[in-house]
């Protein structure tokens, strides 16, 4: 099992959608809209209790599904809680930027034609400069955003990887395949160990409380 990898299990649970709303007239010149925050991770629908299947005497390979470990296991939804936490956080000071270009863009419009030029020009720049701010503003959270899941990605590679190789070794199995990557067209459902692994995960220690 040296150098085994799971690829991208967080991939299947995570999901873009925009977090800032176009206001409904726009002052003129103003900067391309960023690309949209992260959405949290939607829960996986909770799947029915299957009974496991045996273990095929005198097999040799065997296969893991990391789809599965990830909002299985308590380390594993404890991964996810710590993006969400991060999203949650970004989503609602996004939101109050918006709210406050939104209310200067409101009031653009129902008072500038009495403004004088000086005051007007003075809101327009301010208006400026919170598009401005808010497009990096979006920009630099979901590069945050995307590092934390990198990094919990990670670590959940690490922590996983070597139980993968302990319950192979218990088993007396050669290979062990990642049902994300192989391209299994059939296989006997004893040969899934992500059960096992899932066990000696929670099992291990603690899982980490998400940080605040």
């Amino acid at each position: 099992m040296k150098g085994f990898v799971i690829v991208a299990p967080l991939a299947f649970l995570l999901s873009a959608a925009p977090v800032f709303a176009q206001a409904a007239q726009q002052p003129p010149a103003q900067p391309k809209p960023a690309p949209p925050l992260t959405q949290p991770p939607a829960t996986p629908p909770a799947q029915p209790a299957q009974p496991p299947a045996p273990f095929p005497v005198g097999a040799k390979t065997a296969f893991i599904n990391p789809q599965r470990i990830f909002p299985e296991s308590v380390e594993g939804k404890a991964a996810v809680a710590r993006i969400n936490t991060l999203i949650q956080k970004k989503q609602t000071e996004g939101q109050d930027r918006q709210k406050a270009l939104q209310a200067n863009q409101q009031k653009l419009q129902t008072s500038g034609a009495v403004m004088n030029e000086q005051a007007r020009s003075q809101l327009e720049k301010e208006i400026e400069k919170q598009q401005v701010d808010g497009q990096r503003f979006q920009q630099d959270a979901q590069a945050e955003i995307q590092e934390l899941q990198n990094e919990v990605q990670q670590e959940f590679i690490k922590k996983v990887s070597p139980l993968i190789e302990a319950v192979a070794k218990e088993k007396g199995l050669q290979m062990v395949f990642d049902l994300s990557n192989a391209g299994l067209a059939w296989w006997d459902p004893g040969l899934d160990l992500t059960t096992d692994v899932i066990k000696k995960l929670d099992g291990a220690k603690p899982a980490t409380p998400p940080k605040p």
